[in-house]
């Protein structure tokens, strides 16, 4: 019997190393779909609940495990809905290998039953690299160079397959005219590069004439965390985190002043608004409002992407090249400062951001303060955890209150922010790594979006993982908590109440009705018996905590006079009013208490 398209495609596949295809089926990829069952289904095919969810557990496979993740969809609509996942792997820098359905090639034109333009749908999403097989040996060398452009560009690709095609017989490229043979797929680390000698010297001498040094990293230092320590050391820097690099460097570094931003710390703020001298290593943050004040710092950057290098702060050096390896280079060439009062400054401030963070997390709350979820998590979370976020309110408690440390991994939707990767993206790290624990801290709008679905998923798959550990936390706040804010303090808008609030639903229950563990919190006393249970449980767990939507995600720039702004515009008919206007004063005020050790030494 002789091998079928799909059959090749699937042996290209476990070719390449590719364990798991995330993926739904449909008619448009049945040739695909049954070759899975010839091949023992190997590699795995892991049914997600809906195609957008399959291409975020591929993004955040390919996250946490440093591979291609591999994601499957029939044509039309199923292709279609894959796009939301692949847009976050775009935007966020994640190889991911989309391999799409398509109308049999003799209906193609022919306005035929799910038939969609999918060159046209996927040339933007997948600009590095977009095909649509015809014939069946140009396969390997379209397969091939999928994989290969999605690790090298660190970006989502496509391949289109017909229908029929799928179940023709396969034919390999011949040694002819216009045929295009590839490659067996190897296994390989790709070169360091390093910028011209030259120009990091130069770097150095802007990094030497600077007394007071800021840097600032992303997730492109990730694998240069030593060299960053070692800079920081050298220069005597606090190093600032944009949210894609938080896993970057533990929080428990008295240097390290964690998070920039709308979502950030104090320290991190007061970092950029003093330093007079830069290093961005490996980030892309776009905000620049949060950076320095244009002429104030001369800055240097290192970026492995010479196209997004110099984009967002004027830069003096630009020193395209690995983050680690050019690094190495910059420390050999820099003087260690003598002067260490601008790092005591940093110290500091690190030191009584935390004391803040925990006592805007004891705050008392109707029912609970989310912040104090985040904080009591930090107490017990194993040094190995990898902790996924989705785009809410929820997002400002993991920028500012959790603590990294260890081996800890973390990540989100950064740049497109989307609502709704937070429980696939942890499908997908415990795919990646099914012998650490996993915590999704997810809000109950995203939950309601899409969420609970994939509860089913997580009860499908989680005997197969080594550490049954997988923790979905849901902030319960009945409300689409993040907008709600925006309207309020950049809109000077109350809140909309038929837009705004969630229909009440028991997420605890409906956990148990999928076979999870759940537990429900209403008291803030028993969130850390309740974490303490979940990160011992035999099985995946959900915590369903009743949070109190009026603690306001303060941003660390507020000042006491854009908090009166925005109270005046809630006070025109926002329901709560006074509530959320006592909580956002004591939670501010807790900023400007000095700390117990300042005070007994003054």
């Amino acid at each position: 019997m002789s091998q079928q398209v799909g059959d090749y495609v699937l042996q290209r596949l476990r070719e390449w190393g590719v364990h798991q295809v995330f993926g739904y089926p449909g008619d448009g990829i049945n040739g695909l779909v049954a070759a899975f069952g010839r091949a023992d289904n190997k590699p795995q095919f892991i049914q997600a609940r809906h195609e957008e969810m399959a291409a975020f557990q591929a993004t955040g496979y390919a996250k946490f495990s440093g591979c291609v993740g591999v994601c499957m969809a029939t044509s039309g609509p199923g292709a279609i809905h894959l796009l939301n996942g692949l847009y976050d792997a775009k935007l966020d820098h994640v190889p991911v290998v989309a391999i799409v359905g398509q109308t049999a090639r003799s209906a193609m034109g022919g306005s035929y039953q799910q038939e969609v333009d999918l060159q046209s749908l996927f040339k933007d999403v997948a600009s590095d690299y977009l095909v649509e097989v015809n014939v069946s040996s140009q396969l390997p060398n379209a397969l091939d160079r999928a994989f290969r452009t999605a690790m090298f560009r660190r970006a989502p690709t496509t391949v289109i397959i017909p229908a029929d095609l799928q179940e023709e017989p396969y034919e390999a490229p011949t040694h002819d005219f216009k045929q295009v043979p590839s490659s067996p797929p190897p296994i390989f680390a790709p070169a360091a590069v390093t910028a011209p000698r030259a120009e990091i010297q130069r770097a150095a001498d802007i990094v030497d004439s600077g007394s007071k040094v800021a840097i600032l990293v992303g997730q492109g230092a990730r694998g240069a965390a030593n060299e960053v320590v070692e800079c920081a050391e050298l220069t005597g820097a606090g190093v600032a985190k944009a949210l894609l690099g938080k896993d970057v460097l533990s929080d428990d570094l008295p240097f390290v002043t964690g998070s920039i931003g709308l979502l950030g710390t104090r320290p991190s703020y007061e970092l950029m608004r003093d330093c007079d001298t830069l290093l961005i290593v490996g980030s892309n943050f776009p905000y620049t409002q949060f950076m320095p004040e244009f002429g104030q710092a001369r800055t240097v950057q290192i970026d492995i992407d010479g196209t997004m290098i110099g984009m967002r702060y004027p830069t003096e050096a630009n020193l395209v090249g690995d983050a680690k390896a050019t690094l190495a280079e910059l420390n050999s060439m820099i003087a260690r400062k003598n002067d260490r009062s601008w790092r005591e400054r940093i110290e500091m401030n690190v030191a009584r951001w935390w004391d803040t963070v925990e006592r805007q997390s004891m705050l008392t709350a109707k029912p609970v303060n989310p912040m104090r979820v985040v904080w009591e998590l930090s107490q017990q979370i194993p040094d190995d955890a990898i902790v996924t976020a989705d785009s809410g309110s929820s997002t400002n408690w993991y920028a500012r209150c959790l603590r990294m440390r260890g081996q800890m991994r973390g990540s989100l939707s950064g740049t497109l922010a989307t609502m709704g990767p937070g429980v696939p993206y942890a499908i997908g790290a415990k795919f990646a790594h099914p012998d650490r624990p996993v915590i999704a801290l997810v809000g109950d709008g995203a939950m309601q979006m899409n969420g609970l679905a994939e509860l089913l998923t997580i009860g499908r798959y989680c005997s197969q993982w080594t550490d049954p550990r997988l923790v979905v936390c849901v902030f319960h706040n009945n409300d689409l908590n993040q907008v709600t804010w925006e309207l309020r303090a950049m809109g000077g808008a109350p809140k909309f109440e038929e837009s705004q609030s969630l229909p009440e639903v028991s997420y605890a229950d409906l956990a148990r009705g999928m076979g999870m563990s759940s537990i429900a919190v209403d008291n803030p006393d028993d969130l850390a018996e309740a974490w303490k249970h979940a990160l011992s449980a035999d099985r995946p767990t959900l915590l369903d905590v009743r949070c109190d939507p009026e603690v306001p995600p303060i941003p660390p720039h507020a000042t006491f006079e854009q908090m009166k702004d925005t109270a005046e515009a809630v006070l025109r008919g926002d329901p709560g009013a006074w509530h959320l206007m006592a909580q956002g004063v004591k939670t501010k005020a807790q900023e400007f208490i000095p700390r117990m050790s300042e005070r007994k030494s003054s």
